[in-house]
């Protein structure tokens, strides 16, 4: 369900608002005559949607180098490693 209320109702209603936010943990969409306006939402909510949206990135990411076989295998990067560690050890 959307939550709309006017944006009159921040300043007059906060304590409502920032309960409604996090009883729902929906966003709450502010409007400023009769047009979308703001979106308000509590901190939790927040930061729980901007960790999906930085996991789905990744994902997204991940599954391009898939896709474009930009990827080594387990084996391949144990080598990999390997060869990186000696080469720091050996200066």
């Amino acid at each position: 369900m959307m939550n709309i209320k006017p944006s009159a109702a921040i300043r007059k209603n906060y304590n409502e608002i920032s309960a409604l936010c996090k009883r729902t943990r929906e966003p709450v969409f502010l409007t400023k005559n009769g047009e979308g306006d703001l979106v308000v939402m509590d901190l939790e909510t927040f930061a729980r949607r901007e960790s999906v949206l930085r996991l789905r990135e990744t994902l997204l990411r991940s599954e391009a180098d898939i896709q474009n076989a930009r990827v080594r295998t387990a084996e391949d990067t144990a080598a990999a490693m390997r060869r990186a560690a000696a080469e720091a050890a050996n200066g």
